[in-house]
């Protein structure tokens, strides 16, 4: 069983190829979470996967607070994670690994794949040149093989890019990360068609249309999905998304 969560695809892709590869079952966090689905069985001999997007050095909020309230009945015989990040990762691997050793799971596996830079919310933050972000996917691809043989192994394998300071980012400027994100900011311009992609694409399902506009309601993960895949880029973040481009992982 694979627990995954996504926004702009990236994790998306990497949870659905290993799923494959494994012949395991996905579950997309968000929609448990609203379903209030949070205990599972698990078959002799199953393995346990967690994949998600790096959000400020550390796993997402909506997936620590999963992870809090998951019940899995049965011992896995393995448990790993694969995360995706632009650069790097912080202590993300030390802080998942407390949060599952609190519901009395081990982890055994810790991987990371660089994926194009989705996060465009903050000042000289933007997405990768399509160059750059062509190597990175086109490396995750070439790397993904070897992470799913040592899923198949059962590795104790550990490759996560800490980066410099990671205590530092992990640990204050990840903990107060949503202290102040907020989806107060987004807003559509005069460009919006009223397709609805926006409201289609949130994982959070935290958009509704308002007067053929988009409207946010207060239960944004700041995946940036909506910004991102806009057809007419009429979606932004207060002034700091000007002239910024837009990304999301196409199959």
């Amino acid at each position: 069983m694979i627990f995954y969560y996504s926004g702009c695809g990236n994790s998306k892709f990497i949870a659905k190829s290993i799923a494959e590869a494994l012949n395991d079952k996905l579950v997309f966090i968000p929609e448990a979470q609203r379903e209030g689905k949070f205990e599972y069985n698990l078959a002799e001999n199953e393995t346990l996967g967690f994949v998600y997007p790096i959000y400020s050095w550390r796993p997402p909020h909506l997936v620590e607070e999963f992870v809090n309230s998951l019940k899995i009945n049965g011992k896995p015989s393995y448990v790993w994670t694969a995360v995706t990040c632009g650069d790097n990762v912080g202590e993300t691997e030390k802080i998942f690994r407390k949060e599952l050793e609190a519901i009395g799971l081990s982890l055994d596996a810790a991987f990371c794949f660089k994926m194009p830079n989705t996060y465009v919310n903050m000042v000289g933050m933007s997405v990768d040149k399509p160059e750059i972000a062509n190597e990175k996917i086109a490396k995750a691809k070439e790397k993904l093989p070897k992470v799913i043989d040592l899923i198949k192994q059962h590795a104790k394998y550990s490759d996560m890019i800490k980066g410099g300071l990671p205590r530092f980012k992990s640990n204050v400027i990840g903990s107060g990360f949503y202290k102040w994100a907020s989806d107060k900011p987004f807003f559509s311009t005069d460009d919006c068609i009223s397709c609805g992609m926006c409201v289609k694409v949130c994982p959070m399902q935290n958009i509704t249309m308002d007067n053929g506009r988009p409207h946010w309601n207060g239960h944004c993960n700041t995946c940036d999905a909506c910004y991102h895949h806009c057809p007419k880029h009429a979606i932004q973040y207060g002034k700091t998304t000007r002239g910024k481009g837009q990304y999301f992982f196409k199959d």
